[in-house]
């Protein structure tokens, strides 16, 4: 829906009051969040790290906040990034092999014995996250703000160093096809447009490695798994797109923290032995069959009979917060509502329902095959009528 100027500058002064008020009120902030975060002046970043509960209420704290929390993020890759054997002279990074602590030493404790596994998980992070968003050349533009340890560690602790890419052999998982989903495997030859870049730069994409790297580190229980580079993709780059530089200069630490919150809310949707729990993806995609069954009984009853379940087309949907299934900007507009849900979730029920029944007319024509292909393959749509629909499915104000 286009907002006319008057209107649109209304919507603007309602943010801007709200947000440079002492004490923000957090349920207005929802309210008006629902309806869409105006893009300009790094409006949506700021919204968003309120929403994520990453920036207190109150504004006189903010400052305190992000030093400390910055700080903290500062110390994280200082520790959790070992780089065991190397010099730390200005003038070399080579491997000392006569330090008691060696790459053959067995011991559970030593260094190398860390730095090893970590790459096992790097290794995956580092395949998915020179992915990321294809379809826009953003993640692979070099950030303003390269990370200081990075520069004064002369490239050494620089992730994609310890991965080597001359040849990629990868499972690539594909967006679109027939099951859960479709894989192919590949040979991608060294990056082209996903380059590293020279030292004392970095592509936005190798800084969203870094910070899934130590969010594994950090969550051992959990570790990575594929799927969070396209959880994070958004977030960073509603943060480092932000036009006010310094929010910008700090888009990794502040994405970090906002992304390990949001995870904190739907982690359970990525980890396996949850799966048939209430709370995990297969207790989420029952929800939507029954909301399905509840708001268009005719098209549920028609996927009944073609035993096409939510599993062969709702998994990513959930899972990735419909990330996969529009572009980028829309995907942000999802988001503003998604996260200005206080019950979060509940929501985007609504909006996967929405989608099914935007369909409505080919899903009662078509068959099995032609049904699973549509539904995997979204088509283009303005995403207000999305929205629009899914408000009313949940009885919601929208505009």
């Amino acid at each position: 829906m286009i907002l006319s100027t008057n209107t649109l500058f209304f919507r603007i002064k309602e943010f801007d009051d709200l947000l440079n008020s002492e004490e923000i009120d957090l349920k207005t902030l929802r309210k008006l969040c629902f309806n869409g975060v105006p893009d300009e002046q790094g409006r949506r970043a700021l919204c968003w790290k309120l929403l994520l509960n990453y920036l207190p209420p109150t504004h006189c704290t903010w400052s305190e906040t992000l030093s400390r929390k910055r700080e903290l993020y500062r110390q994280f890759i200082e520790e959790m990034i070992v780089m065991p054997g190397v010099a730390d002279d200005d003038d070399s990074c080579r491997t000392d092999v006569t330090l008691t602590d060696h790459p053959l030493n067995l011991n559970p404790d030593s260094k190398w014995q860390t730095f090893f596994k970590d790459n096992e998980v790097l290794l995956q992070i580092d395949k998915d996250v020179r992915r990321l968003c294809p379809d826009i050349s953003f993640f692979q533009q070099a950030t303003d703000f390269p990370c200081q340890q990075v520069v004064h560690s002369k490239g050494v602790k620089r992730l994609h160093r310890r991965v080597q890419h001359t040849v990629l052999k990868s499972a690539n998982v594909e967006r679109k096809g027939l099951g859960i989903t479709k894989i192919a495997l590949s040979i991608k030859k060294a990056p082209e447009d996903y380059a590293p870049m020279a030292e004392g730069m970095e592509a936005h994409w190798e800084v969203v490695e870094r910070i899934l790297f130590l969010y594994a580190k950090l969550n051992p229980g959990q570790g990575y798994v594929q799927g969070m580079n396209e959880i994070i993709g958004p977030i960073y780059y509603a943060f480092a797109s932000n036009p006010d530089a310094e929010w910008r200069e700090f888009a990794e630490a502040d994405c970090f923290f906002c992304f390990t919150n949001l995870m904190g809310e739907i982690r359970d949707f990525f980890i396996k032995s949850l799966d048939e729990a209430e709370c995990g993806i297969s207790g989420m995609m029952a929800r939507l069959g029954e909301q399905l069954r509840k708001s268009d009984l005719q098209v549920w009853l028609r996927l009944q009979q073609l035993e096409l379940r939510p599993q062969y087309y709702s998994f990513r949907w959930l899972t990735l917060l419909l990330s996969q299934e529009f572009p980028l900007p829309d995907v942000l507009r999802i988001w503003d509502s998604l996260f200005a849900d206080e019950r979060r979730f509940d929501f985007l029920i609504y909006i996967c329902c929405s989608m099914i029944i935007l369909l409505r007319e080919e899903l009662l024509t078509g068959d099995f095959p032609s049904n699973v292909k549509l539904l995997q393959n979204f088509p283009s749509m303005d995403i207000q009528v999305v929205l629009s629909k899914a408000a009313e499915l949940g009885g919601l104000k929208a505009s």
